[in-house]
C-alpha cells in the first residue's frame, strides 16, 4: 500500500501533523535504522541549522516515526533537558556549536521508503520553524512535561523522555 504523510499547515501544534493512509502489515517489525544513515539524511536535508533546532527536528522524527511505522528511527535514547528533547550522542557530536554544518557520515540509502517519508514529512512541517518555537511547543507537550516532573524551570536533568510516552501521547493527536 503507498504511504504518504500528510499534514496541515495551519494551526502551532503537533496534532496538526497528519499522515494519510493506515499502513497495516503482519510483517515483523524492522530493526530501527543506524542512526548514523538518520543523521546524514536529516543533514542533507537541512544544509545548516542551528544546534537547538536540529535537536528539536530530531525528537519529532522519532516521535512521528513511531506513530506512523510503529517503530523506532534510533535506538539512542532522548533526554528531557532544561531546553527541551536532546539525543545526547547527537549533542556529542556538535557540542560548543550554535551552528550544525554538518553532521556524522552514513548513508541515507539504508533508509526505507517509509523512514525516508516520516523524516521528509517532519521536515516539511516542522522544519521552517524556529528553534525556539520548536523549543516552546516540545515544552508544551507531555513526554517532556512528565520526564521533567519535579525538576525546576531551568534545571539541569537528564531523565528519558520514553519510546513509549510518545507514542502514546502523540498517538492521541492523530
Amino acid at each position: 500500500m503507498k504511504s504518504k504523510r500528510k499534514h496541515s499547515t495551519a494551526g502551532n501544534s503537533s496534532s496538526n501533523l497528519k499522515r494519510g493512509d493506515k499502513r497495516t502489515t503482519s510483517k515483523p517489525v524492522r530493526n530501527p535504522t543506524h542512526k548514523r544513515d538518520f543523521d546524514q539524511l536529516l543533514g542533507d536535508a537541512v544544509h545548516g541549522v542551528p544546534a537547538l533546532k536540529l535537536q528539536k527536528l530530531v525528537y519529532y522524527c522519532q516521535v512521528w516515526s513511531l506513530v506512523w511505522d510503529e517503530k523506532p528511527l534510533f535506538n539512542e535514547k532522548i533526554e528531557a533537558w532544561a531546553n527541551g528533547p536532546v539525543v545526547r550522542e547527537l549533542y556529542d557530536e556538535h557540542k560548543g556549536s550554535f551552528w550544525v554544518e554538518k553532521l556524522s557520515k552514513g548513508n541515507p540509502n539504508a533508509l526505507s521508503k517509509e523512514q525516508v517519508e516520516t523524516i521528509m514529512a517532519v521536515l516539511e512541517f516542522y522544519g521552517n520553524r524556529p528553534s525556539q518555537w520548536l523549543s516552546d511547543l516540545t515544552h508544551s507537550e507531555n513526554p517532556w512535561k512528565e520526564a521533567r516532573k519535579g525538576l525546576e524551570d531551568g534545571e539541569r536533568g537528564t531523565r528519558e523522555i520514553t519510546l513509549a510516552s510518545m507514542a502514546e501521547y502523540y498517538e492521541s493527536l492523530q
